[in-house]
């Protein structure tokens, strides 16, 4: 069968009947591989092959999907901060991880192999999830290189892409755009999966903290990372909501977790009659319209196309602001870190980052490194350091000024600032953020375009799921071809089943997706 872009029910239905197997799907999507990903375009989305994966697919040759194993013989692409402890590497994009491979399957990577799936290889990605270096380009690693966007794949004289891949979970998303799997894993401090997937015109869902474990992901900040699948549509990404998310000893933010039976009971066609959605955009008060003001007029008539389709199929929108509190990033929650890229525009001035990223990162990162890492001298964030520096030809195109600033940190987060920092995301992004947004409101979501409201929900750990709304062109000043912009929806905590039903609604509504058009199907 033509697996270029089916999705993943499709592929269900497929072996249940026996039009193709497991063995038959690996060696197409290595074929595509071969042909998009590592010649071709060459998007450079998949770092690693899982050499073991024609073997195990071959192994699951007769296997059907069941309700115990939905994946029976589907293969999947995780992102390499993902750990599999298998004949591949996790190396978060790192040269200094390069020969890392993991002591066991991180949580996740074993719900997938229960579930049947075939891990058929790892993904690239923004370097250390996007937490290494100032201005560092989208789907960029040391290791494995510039991720391209599959419908705009042209680069600048820099080597840089024209067009965005979007990061962190470039390569997922990318490789699932292209066709080179049948879904992939991607995660999320705060835009890594709503990012990739509205430049790929994709489906997510940005779970809510604590839905799904990251007990043996490479992390950024415990208060912010999370997982979720990068699909075709809204189903498959409900098929695979129902394999990752569940409770974890190993991750303490699962316990108190909240989640249905099965997530495709959530659709419905006519999810939206009665709901009440948020706009965040009022045209009254254009100073603090923070999150559609700056939309280019292409994007605009996307966003405005997409209101309309919400209201045609029964929904109530509400064109509100959020409150100021809630636009993140004030005084006491970024810090100023010198810029010394030396690639950037910026170079020798000041960014600012959120200060719970930066002091959590030393934390965490430390003990990923003590309690998963195997087959690797790195077993602190100092040691990675160090190892940039005595490669820096190599390893430090961008610099790692981000990893600096973390490592001037305690690493055990009783600094005053830190505790102070995160106490002000949750008041600005929770109580007085998307709380009193909903409440003043009575809404059931709300809509953003793109990853415009990744931040918000981000830091008050709540959930988003975006689905494509249309498409757009332009990047920089420069022409470029048309490459697709999502909706997103979010919501409270644990509110999942909502928003897929939204936005399952809106998909059927619109129809916004369409592959990339250079990718043809393999004769």
């Amino acid at each position: 069968m033509d697996v270029a872009d089916a999705s993943l029910a499709e592929l269900q239905q497929a072996l249940a009947t026996g039009r193709t197997s497991a063995g038959a799907l690996a060696r197409a999507y290595l074929a595509r591989i071969e042909a998009y990903d590592q010649a071709g375009p060459r998007l450079n989305s998949v770092r690693e092959i899982n050499p073991d994966a024609a073997a195990i697919a071959a192994a699951l040759d007769g296997a059907k999907p069941t309700k115990n194993r939905p994946l029976a013989g589907i293969p999947i692409l995780v992102k390499d901060n993902i750990a599999t402890a298998d004949a591949q590497h996790t190396t978060a994009g790192s040269l200094a991880l390069a020969g890392a491979r993991a002591n066991r399957d991180a949580t996740v990577s074993a719900r997938l192999r229960k579930a049947g799936a075939v891990i058929l290889g790892k993904a690239n990605l923004t370097e250390f999830a996007n937490i290494l270096a100032l201005d560092m380009p989208s789907g960029y690693s040391s290791l494995g290189g510039q991720v391209r966007n599959p419908y705009a794949p042209q680069l600048d004289d820099r080597g840089v892409p024209v067009v965005s891949p979007g990061g962190s979970s470039a390569g997922s998303a990318v490789a699932v755009a292209a066709g080179l799997c049948a879904a992939a894993i991607g995660t999320e401090t705060s835009g890594s999966l709503l990012n990739p997937a509205s430049q790929n015109g994709l489906v997510t869902v940005k779970p809510t903290l604590g839905l799904v474990s990251c007990a043996g992901v490479v992390p950024i900040a415990h208060s912010q990372d999370t997982v979720g699948p990068l699909t075709r549509t809204v189903r498959d990404a409900a098929i695979l909501l129902n394999v990752l998310a569940g409770r974890d000893r190993l991750d303490p933010a699962t316990r108190h977790q909240q989640r249905p039976a099965d997530y495709t009971e959530c659709l419905d066609a006519d999810g939206l009659k009665g709901a009440r959605i948020g706009v965040p955009s009022d045209p009254a008060d254009p100073a603090n319209d923070f999150y559609y003001r700056a939309l280019s007029p292409r994007a605009a008539e996307v966003m405005r196309r997409a209101v309309a389709a919400l209201e045609a199929a029964g929904a109530t929108v509400v064109r509100a602001n959020i409150p100021s509190i809630g636009w993140m990033g004030g005084p006491g929650t970024n810090m100023a870190i010198l810029n010394r890229n030396p690639e950037s525009p910026n170079r020798d001035k000041p960014a600012y980052r959120a200060i719970v990223l930066v002091y959590e990162l030393k934390h965490d990162l430390d003990r990923y490194l003590r309690d998963w890492a195997v087959e690797t001298e790195m077993r602190s964030l100092a040691d990675v350091i160090a190892f940039n520096a005595a490669h820096a030809g190599q390893a430090l195109r961008f610099g790692q000024d981000l990893f600096l600033a973390a490592a001037a940190t305690r690493g055990d987060l009783g600094e005053p600032e830190y505790r102070s920092a995160r106490a002000m995301d949750l008041r600005s992004g929770r109580e007085q953020g998307l709380d009193a947004y909903m409440d003043a409101h009575r809404l059931d979501a709300v809509l953003f375009p793109g990853s415009s409201g990744a931040a918000i929900a981000a830091r008050a750990g709540y959930p988003s799921v975006q689905v494509p709304a249309g498409f757009i062109s332009g990047a920089g000043g420069a022409e470029t071809p048309d490459y697709p912009l999502g909706a997103t929806f979010t919501g409270r905590a644990w509110s999942e089943p909502i928003l897929l039903r939204l936005a399952y609604a809106f998909e059927q509504a619109t129809l916004a997706r369409r592959p990339p058009p250079a990718l043809p199907p393999l004769g």
